[in-house]
Formats: structure tokens, sequence, C-alpha cells
């Protein structure tokens, strides 16, 4: 495919589908967005670890060739203005595997946010979200290492769709009076109004699509005693207030939790807290084939350029998008070197203040203290 400014690298090697399953060459193309904000200091510096995870754990039988791509300001300079330019969404359905540094959603361009419209675009319809403490990491809790979960995230409906009405609009007296004379609904005068679409196909699942697997809570003590059989997964049904509850209070409980988009986006942030903060949680929005890693915070405007800030959430996201294509060894070289330097004290200016006798170093030289950790493993 012809792109207008996106250069792809001229070696490398596409990303294929083959019989519903990635087929990941030697050295695949894999695309990348720098971010706004603090996506000039923490993009360059992941690249750097996760380059040097690729040629440790593979001695450059494997490589990663990267094409820059372009969304929210930087595409703004580049394409007159557009913010979200389909060449973009092309190119990330061209190339299957992209990740994204965080980005900021222009005022008054038409967009409620860059990161729904990338979702809802490219029907990226699950958001995930692993949670897990790394040794080391200052933390609020007592037992940290408890909680290890990985969070499903519906990622296309419920109120993030953005079906919205402002008080004051004809399009919201139009909606008010339908909802009052035909429907009979009962809300404040001048309210703004939203519609929160949740459909079947977006959250029913584990019966349907997995029943030979999964057994529901009261099917295991029904008909199992409460043990559950082996090879079933028991599927346990929470209301949202509760389960905020038990993760807290119970989080060796749970290793999977499937949600809907605002209840899973309180619920991953509130779990991120638990293992040391936003700034190392990673995550990715995929459908089934087509996968966006992503910085999960935002940009940080005030210290962008300052080389400052926490980079693990992208370079997480990362751990995450190896681990999808196929080469989980790069990954575990990555997690491996982030305790090490963090045991030593090694820190950015988040964890420094959290951390006695910490040594505080810039985004670069996290980077380059985790390059060293991972050549000398």
């Amino acid at each position: 495919m012809a792109y207008q400014h996106v250069k792809l690298p001229k070696s490398g090697s596409r990303i294929t589908i083959e019989n519903d399953q990635l087929k990941v060459p030697d050295d695949p193309v894999l695309g990348f967005i720098e971010g706004d904000g603090i996506g000039v200091d923490i993009t360059p510096a992941c690249m750097k670890v996760w380059n040097a995870a690729v040629e440790k754990a593979y001695g450059g039988k494997r490589r990663v060739h990267w094409a820059e791509l372009f969304l929210g300001e930087k595409a703004a300079g580049i394409y007159d203005g557009d913010y979200f330019p389909n060449e973009t969404m092309d190119a990330i359905r061209d190339l299957t595997v992209a990740i994204k540094g965080p980005l900021t959603t222009p005022v008054g361009e038409g967009f409620r946010s860059l990161n729904v419209s990338l979702r809802q675009t490219l029907e990226l319809y699950a958001c995930v979200r692993p949670v897990k403490y790394y040794k080391g990491v200052p933390s609020p809790m007592k037992k940290p290492e408890a909680l290890d979960v990985v969070i499903f995230r519906e990622n296309t409906e419920d109120v993030y769709s953005g079906i919205e009405f402002e008080a004051g609009t004809p399009e919201n007296r139009k909606l008010a009076d339908f909802l009052r004379n035909e429907m009979g609904a009962s809300f404040f005068e001048d309210a703004a109004l939203g519609v929160k679409p949740i459909s079947a196909k977006g959250s029913k699942l584990a019966a349907e699509e997995f029943g030979d697997i999964t057994i529901t809570e009261d099917e295991l003590w029904e008909k199992h005693n409460g043990k559950r059989p082996e090879g079933k997964i028991v599927i346990k049904d929470r209301i949202a207030d509760i389960i905020f509850q038990l993760l807290l209070l119970r989080p060796e409980e749970f290793d999977v939790l499937a949600t809907m988009n605002l209840n899973g986006d309180y619920l991953s942030d509130a779990a991120a807290a638990q293992v040391g903060g936003m700034g190392i949680a990673p995550g990715a929005n995929m459908a089934d084939h087509v996968a966006v890693f992503e910085a999960t915070h935002g940009t940080a405007p005030k210290y962008a350029g300052q080389d400052k800030v926490n980079p693990s959430s992208l370079m997480f996201s990362g751990v995450m998008m190896f681990d999808y294509i196929g080469w989980p060894e790069v990954g575990r070289l990555i997690e491996q070197a982030f305790e090490k330097v963090v045991a030593d004290g090694i820190v950015t200016y988040d964890f420094a203040r959290q951390v006695e006798g910490a040594t505080e170093v810039p985004t670069s030289g996290f980077a380059d203290a985790l390059v060293e950790a991972i050549k000398a493993s």
C-alpha cells in the first residue's frame, strides 16, 4: 500500500494472518506512534530498551523494523491540521501490530477522545490491562504481590460511545421530549443527556462461546460441591461496587476480570494503584488480530521534553506486544532487568520520592540502566 507521509522501512517483513493466527517473521515491521507531551521522552527510551532486549534474546537472529505512524499533535503538523489521519488507520490495519504513546485530544476539533476514536475506527473491542507487582516498587498496600490479574474491558460501547447531547441544544430538547412524552422517563429540566449502549454481542461471551470449559458459580456448588472440576474455569458474577472492595481485600482470589467499558476503566486504574500506580501500568486495545498497545497514562504536558518521567507504562506495554507476537523471551528479560534496577534504587523521580536512599535518574538514564542490566543478564 502506498502512503502519503508514512515511510515504511526498506527492510523487514509484514506480519500476516494464516488460519486465523498471526504469522510473525523474524524481521517484523511494527508501527509506533510517538505520542504527545511526554511521548517525546518515553518513546525513544522504550525503543532503546526493546531493541536491546530483542538483541540479547535472539543474538541478531530476530530484529524489529520500526515504522513511525502519526496521531495527535504530531499528525496535525504533518497532515495540515488533521489529528486523526485515515492513512494512520490504514497503516495499522496493514501492519497488524502497533504501539503508541499518550495522546492529547484537541479541544474544538470534533473529537471527544482520540483514543476512543482509534478504538471505534479499528473496532478494537477489548482493552486488556494486566496488573501485577514488581519487587521493589513502592506501593500503598501491605501485600501488593497478592494482586496478579488481567482485566479485559469492553472497549467500544457504554458511556464512552459518545452519544451525548449538550443541555440547551435542539438535539437535547428533542431527545428530552421523546423520553418524557413517549417513554415516560423523569429527569431534571435542562439536564445533559447521554445514551449508554450495551449489546449482547459485546458482553455475552463465556457461556455461549466457551461453554465446554466454563461453569458458573451456581453450577460449582450445585453440581460439584464447591470443588472446581479439572479443566474448568469458574465464572463468578459480581456487581461493580463489590468487586472494587474484593480486589482490595481478597486480591488473590481473582485471575481474570471481564467488565463493561466504564467499570473496567475505573477498576483497572484502581488496581494499578495497588501495585505502584499508572506510571507502570501497561495496556492494549485488541481486535481479533489487529492490536494497538499503549501507555495508559496521560500526556503530562508540563513534563514534556524534560527527560524526567517514568517510561515503564509504555515499556511494559511493549512487553505485552512482544508476548502477543510470540517473542516472550524479550518481555522476561525486560521484567528481570526492571526488578534489578529498581532493587538497586535507580529510579525516576516518581519512585525516588518514595524509596529511601534512591538514586534519581532521568527517563533516558533509567532506560540506560535497564539496557545495561539486560546486556549483563
